[in-house]
């Protein structure tokens, strides 16, 4: 029936579905990343199919508290549930849902790229990796205020602090432009790339 609207009608209405697509996207990535441990456990839970509380812990070295959080988290978010079936001391304490389990392998191809390199601390904080998929989504290179009008919900200190570690792990180069008023932009480089690919690919399962 899209005969019966206007071609700007039409435009207007993609323009607009992509935009809630993209807030969405930017939602869920930060969401994911909320909590320090929130993707290892769901690549830990995609790799062995489930797993107890207590392998968890000792997996990750992180103390009850932590994990209690970061699990009770997972829980409310809809991708991780208890197994109404636990009891038996084989069986998993944990498992993915099904939105839990279309993230599992994207967040077992990130938490091993993370791990591989050593950036573990870096890449699991709340906002690296959602200030790289802004900055795929947005203009290139990016200003400061268009990365946090992408991001939302990030204080432009927390940015700030975020950018400045990113360029010291040289994910992004920090460029001052020529022109009058002198502007500062952000550009990804070759090693930031490479983590914004597979933060693409955890935004398309996200959404």
């Amino acid at each position: 029936m899209l005969w019966l609207y206007g071609t700007e009608s039409i435009l207007a209405l993609f323009l607009c579905q992509s935009h809630i697509l993209a807030v969405k996207s930017h939602g869920s990535i930060a969401a994911l990343f909320h909590h320090r441990w929130a993707v290892p456990i769901l690549a830990e839970l995609h790799r062995r199919q489930g797993e107890r509380y207590a392998y968890l812990a000792h997996r990750f070295g992180i103390s009850r508290e932590t994990l209690s959080q970061t699990l009770a988290y997972l829980v409310r978010k809809g991708w991780v549930r208890r197994n109404p079936g636990y009891g038996h001391p084989l069986r998993p304490e944990y498992l993915l849902t099904a939105k839990g389990a279309a993230l599992g392998p994207q967040c077992e191809r990130l938490a091993h790229a993370l791990t591989d390199t050593g950036v573990d601390d870096l890449g699991l904080r709340k906002w690296t990796l959602p200030i790289l998929y802004a900055m795929a989504r947005g203009p290139k290179p990016s200003r400061f205020s268009e990365i946090l009008a992408t991001l939302g919900t990030v204080t432009p200190r927390s940015l700030s602090e975020s950018l400045k570690r990113m360029e010291d792990a040289d994910w992004i180069v920090r460029q001052v432009t020529d022109e009058f008023p002198p502007s500062t932009r952000y550009g990804v480089t070759s090693t930031g790339r490479r983590y914004q690919l597979l933060i693409g690919g955890l935004a398309r399962e996200a959404a």
